[in-house]
C-alpha cells in the first residue's frame, strides 16, 4: 500500500550535482558535525584542576641533622662518586604543591654555594627540597670515621 506524499515527484531523481561549485572534501563535511567546544580550554583547566599534587614536608631537627649527616658522609666520599638514591620535592610549575621524585645514580658534586646536589646525569637538585638520601658506602664511612677516632 502506496500513500501519496508531497514529495514523491522527486523521490526518484539522481542527486544534483553542480557545474560550476566543486564539491565539499569529506574532511569539511565532517567537520560541520564535529562537537562544538564553546568555552575552549574549559577542558583542559578541568583535567589541570583534578591533576594532583603532592606537599611539601618540612623536616624536623631530628630529620635535618640526619640528613647534614649524610650530606658530610658524601662529601667525604665525592671523588670515590658514590652510588645514590636521592628522593627530593620537585614543585609544580602550574599550582601550590608539587611531586617526589628518586633520582638515583653517582653523584657528581655537592655545591655547598648553590646548595646543589649535583648528579652526573646532570640532574641538578637543591639541597633544601631533598627528603631522603640513601647510599650503600654511608655505613663503610661511617664506621672508617669511628676508628680513626679511636686511634
Amino acid at each position: 500500500m502506496h500513500t501519496n506524499s508531497k514529495y514523491d515527484s522527486i523521490m526518484n531523481l539522481p542527486h544534483h550535482v553542480s557545474k560550476t561549485r566543486p564539491q565539499m572534501p569529506m574532511s569539511d563535511r565532517a567537520a560541520q558535525f564535529a562537537p562544538f567546544a564553546a568555552l575552549t580550554g574549559y577542558d583542559s583547566a578541568i583535567r589541570e584542576t583534578g591533576r594532583l599534587t603532592d606537599e611539601k614536608i618540612e623536616l624536623d631537627e631530628e630529620a635535618l641533622t640526619a640528613l647534614d649527616m649524610k650530606f658530610q658522609l658524601l662529601m667525604k666520599a665525592i671523588d670515590e662518586e658514590p652510588e645514590a638514591s636521592v628522593t627530593y620535592f620537585k614543585p609544580d610549575q602550574r599550582k601550590d604543591g608539587g611531586a617526589y621524585l628518586t633520582e638515583t645514580g653517582k653523584i657528581g658534586k655537592i655545591d655547598e654555594y648553590q646548595r646543589l646536589v649535583i648528579m652526573r646525569s646532570g640532574v641538578r637538585i637543591p639541597m633544601d627540597d631533598i627528603l631522603q638520601i640513601d647510599f650503600d658506602r654511608s655505613a663503610e664511612i661511617e664506621r672508617r670515621d669511628d676508628e680513626s677516632v679511636g686511634e
